[in-house]
């Protein structure tokens, strides 16, 4: 798999990065390490002599250096959420687990910048509080936010339900703090918009998963406070209808829109059926739902009038069948529990298969419909969970075990539905992750499926920023 040999780690070794971070920073018992070492869905397990939690910028710099100078790979972690992988080691390697959640403190703020220096083991929830307290937004959300950590966040080009307005993580970061794999510390936490003095080093950082170097610290965009928001939620009679429903509310109400989710009715009757509190907000079934908001600085009474006039009018159109707008803020939180609460429901029902898709939004519904026809040829009575970010391409296309079947010989169809779902999107001129990464688990589908030469280009710049092969092994790329 890697230049790392498959040898333990040696008493003096661990001797010597237990020092580096002193007694609260690191973890030997197999019954505490144990959490750390599964991918929250249980499809990726790993093996370590020792996770270590530092505590600075210098600490991580001391810990890659030892592990460069005794070839031990190391696998960076923040809370651990991420759905392939990318956070857990290997079984039976040389490597080391580097925990960054002791690194948790808002370092900076700048209110007239507009700006927020944090460590990378913040908790997302803990950077949204922290915005807010200054009379700020940091729009980054999703429902892990409270146990995912910015680190993390960074290193995977998180997406979350705000895309469509504030764009990706990587529209987020203005400046990171990063060790390399030999242990030197990039400093470039700038606050700067512009910033044309050459390659822009941040960007083959964020997304790479930790592959390339450790992510200590970050500045990131602040917003002003969309204190104003309004949620409504909209039955609707397909994908295709809500395609066009969100083109004609981009065109009539433009940049409030803050978030355009689709839901589809199954996905809404498991969340009623396993989720306590969920009900269904309309007295009639339909087939699919959209959930959207608006959110603005501006008093709310013109922007809720042209709301409920497009609302109006698309029902008219026939682009939606109903439609209603949450009156308070406690009827907005339980329409997006609906929302969030779809993996969690999905447990509930066994084995699920996910895919994490992005293609043109115009392909969306083509997109669907295929690979709903393809996965049900394969898998008949198979349950399509289809739902998520329609507003910026992206689908989680999960499917649920058929009543009644035998769960570990539903995941077992996991590479080949992969396979056929991937080729879709592909064919769509999609990607096979839109916002949760490679990781493990989709390294060799990104192997089958992207061009030769950008696996090429890949290759080229992990040998170039860490030719040991140490930093995150195995994911992404096996060079």
């Amino acid at each position: 798999m890697s230049s790392v040999a498959p040898t333990h780690l040696s008493c003096d070794e661990l001797d010597r990065l237990k020092a580096i971070v002193g007694d609260k920073g690191w973890i030997e018992d197999p019954d505490l390490l144990s959490p750390y070492l599964e991918e929250q869905r249980g499809l990726c397990h790993g093996t370590t002599a020792i996770m270590l939690r530092p505590a600075t910028t210098k600490e991580v710099s001391d810990v890659v250096s030892l592990c460069a100078e005794s070839a031990i790979a190391i696998v960076p972690q923040g809370g651990n959420t991420g759905l392939v992988g990318g956070a857990v080691p290997h079984k039976e390697h040389r490597e080391i687990l580097l925990n960054l959640s002791r690194m948790n403190k808002i370092s900076h703020v700048d209110s007239r910048n507009d700006t927020i220096t944090v460590e990378a083991g913040c908790l997302l929830k803990t950077v949204q509080e922290a915005a807010e307290n200054m009379g700020r937004l940091f729009p980054l959300s999703m429902g892990s936010e409270g146990s995912c950590e910015i680190g993390g966040n960074i290193a995977t080009n998180a997406g979350g339900i705000s895309v469509l307005r504030y764009g990706m993580m990587r529209d987020l970061v203005l400046g990171l703090e990063v060790v390399l794999a030999d242990g030197r510390i990039l400093s470039e936490l700038k606050g700067l918009r512009k910033d044309n003095s050459g390659y822009d080093l941040r960007q083959i950082f964020i997304g790479s998963e930790g592959t390339l170097g450790i992510i200590t610290a970050a500045v990131l965009k602040l917003f002003p406070p969309q204190n104003n928001r309004i949620t409504a939620l909209l039955g609707i009679a397909s994908p295709q209808a809500a395609i066009a429903l969100f083109e004609k509310s981009r065109d009539v109400l433009g940049d409030p829109i803050s978030a355009f989710e689709y839901i589809p009715r199954i996905a809404l009757d498991l969340v009623t059926k396993h989720i306590a509190g969920a009900r269904d907000p309309f007295e009639t079934p339909y087939p699919g739902y959209v959930l959207m908001e608006l959110a603005t600085t501006l008093p709310l009474p013109g922007l809720k009038a042209d709301l409920e006039l497009h609302l109006s009018t698309a029902i008219e159109e026939g682009m939606a069948e109903n439609a209603l707008i949450a009156e308070s803020n406690t009827q907005a939180e339980a329409l997006w529990q609906l929302r969030e609460a779809i993996p969690e429901a999905q447990k509930c029902e066994g084995g699920s298969i996910k895919h994490d898709i992005s293609v043109p939004v115009s392909a969306l519904a083509r997109f669907i419909e295929q690979a709903s026809a393809m996965v049900t040829k394969e898998i008949p009575n198979v349950r399509v969970v289809a739902f998520g970010h329609f507003g910026d391409g992206n689908v989680h296309f999960n499917l649920t075990q058929p009543e009644g079947a035998d769960k570990a010989a539903f995941l077992a169809l996991w590479p080949r539905m992969n396979s056929l779902v991937h080729d879709i999107a592909c064919a769509e001129g999609g990607s096979i992750s839109a916002e949760h990464g490679i990781g493990r688990l989709k390294r060799d589908e990104l192997v089958r499926c992207a061009d030769p030469l950008k696996l090429e280009l890949i290759g080229r710049i992990k040998r170039a920023l860490d030719p040991q092969n140490i930093m995150n092994p195995g994911k992404i790329i096996d060079i």
